[in-house]
């Protein structure tokens, strides 16, 4: 059964990645039909980063996902008797 505190850090991570997805969506498929000059615009970064930072998400994403398993394969490796 989850605390109040779990929720709480669960309903934070939910909300965080909502308004993330809602902020690259808007940044990735409306602003480019806006013209350049638009108010909105100015609350975006340009649109070279909206393909850059994913990418390093990404790689950094996988770095982390390979340390991780190559942490585990080496605490559980057992050495070889020698008899």
């Amino acid at each position: 059964m989850a605390t109040g505190v779990d929720q709480a850090v669960g309903m934070g991570l939910v909300l965080f990645s909502l308004a993330l997805f809602s902020y690259y969506s808007v940044w990735v498929v409306v602003l480019p039909f806006m013209d350049g000059d638009h108010m909105l615009q100015q609350y975006f970064l340009p649109r070279e980063y909206s393909v850059i930072l994913p990418g390093i998400a990404a790689v950094v994403l996988l770095l982390m996902i390979g340390a991780f398993t190559a942490a585990v394969v080496w605490m559980n490796h057992k050495p070889k008797k020698v008899d």
